[in-house]
């Protein structure tokens, strides 16, 4: 897949740069293009940074140490935190048992941020679900049980106290109310019976893919709390907050203006500068383990939350920016890369005043996507003569 999207997006750059178009601009023509760019109403004073990706140097920067709200771009410190804790070629097991002798239900769960709530979406998609594993544990309790749903309880491990609700709600709306207990793994094992239920989840790997390219606000908010745990911290925000100033730390990033309320973006409540997240992009993408998250960025009109992106806005983009979008009412951001000739830049734009409403959100992707449009080209070779 990831070749495919590398080919449509090469092809369509390629088609584009023989249109005609406004010519790209050079490093020493940005600040005082950007600036009257984003004197827009539209964008309503937001914090931008362009960084030259091969000097580190700032080619534009305004507001570059204001607190703005980041929204899914937040997902870009989920995806790093994660290939530093976690094996990216590591899957979760999710696996029920019965143990009719002991009247018991073992389910013994690794954490899996793949299970769904929806056993429609999780169908489509080929996830486990919850509804599922619902749906089984009480067929076999009435197969063992002489079609009764009485007398037996369950016990635990590895699994979300929302997963363990959403459970025991679906279940009692179905008659079946067993006292529930949590207990360690090595305490489920021993109880362990004929198994009803395996699910695996795809790998680390696949997860980081799929947050970035579809900003998975569920599976993002469960990797990061995963890594926090496989880093010594906390599963709650204080741990997520924790591995995340860890990765920050790690780069030679200033974290005082960070703050953080969740993993996924959704909370007005997180904070983060542009030039704190120009600085951390800047930096993954020197270093080979954090690859994924480059390769795995939705690019400008070809694939994932950038898919209808630049195709009317900023043709000339199109296939050249490799991004993390962010929305929330009144919020529209997007950081990542964007290809012009021969260099690339790291960019991030937060524009989180904008006005409420759909219509302003519009415009202002729009608006970011043309300012990107006017540094964005293809690095054509010099043998190959652009058309007249």
């Amino acid at each position: 897949m990831t070749f495919l999207y590398r080919f449509i997006a090469i092809t369509l750059a390629t088609i584009f740069s023989i249109l005609p178009a406004q010519a790209a601009i050079g490093p020493d023509s940005i600040p005082a293009v950007f600036d009257e760019l984003l004197k827009s109403q539209t964008l309503s004073n937001p914090a931008m940074i362009v960084i030259d990706g091969t000097t580190g140097a700032v080619i534009y920067e305004k507001n570059g140490y204001s607190q703005r709200k980041p929204a899914s771009v937040m997902k870009i410190l989920t995806a790093a935190a994660t290939l530093e804790h976690l094996d990216p070629s590591a899957t979760f097991n999710t696996t029920v048992n019965i143990n009719p002798e002991l009247k018991t239900v073992i389910v013994r769960g690794a954490y899996d941020p793949w299970i769904s709530l929806d056993h429609n979406t999780a169908r489509k998609m080929n996830r486990a679900s919850l509804p599922y594993i619902g749906f089984r544990t009480l067929s076999a309790v009435k197969e063992f049980n002489g079609g009764s749903l009485k007398n037996y309880k369950v016990i635990y491990s590895g699994l979300y106290s929302q997963d363990v609700a959403n459970l025991k709600a679906f279940w009692a709306k179905r008659s079946f109310k067993p006292v529930m207990k949590s207990m360690t793994d090595d305490e489920a094992f021993m109880a362990l019976g004929e198994q009803i239920v395996s699910e695996n989840s795809p790998t680390v790997t696949a997860l980081i893919d799929w947050i970035l390219l579809w900003s998975d606000n569920l599976i993002s908010e469960r990797l990061a709390r995963l890594s926090a745990k496989a880093a010594g911290y906390s599963m709650d925000t204080k741990g997520v907050d924790k591995v995340f100033r860890e990765i920050l730390a790690k780069f030679e990033v200033d974290d005082s203006k960070l703050v953080v309320a969740d993993a996924s973006g959704l909370s007005r409540k997180n904070k983060i500068t542009a030039h704190l997240m120009g600085e951390l992009l800047y930096k993954l993408r020197k270093d080979e383990k954090f690859a994924l998250i480059y390769s795995g960025l939705p690019v400008g009109g070809v694939s994932g939350t950038l898919r209808s992106r630049f195709l009317e806005t900023a043709p000339s983009a199109v296939g050249l920016v490799r991004a993390k979008t962010g929305t929330l009412n009144g919020t529209a951001t997007l950081a990542g890369y964007v290809q012009s000739t021969d260099r690339e830049y790291v960019f991030v734009t937060l524009a989180d005043e904008i006005a409420k409403g759909n219509t302003a959100l519009n415009k202002a992707r729009a608006a970011i996507d043309r300012v990107l449009g006017r540094i964005a080209a293809p690095n054509i070779p010099a043998e190959i003569s652009p058309a007249p």
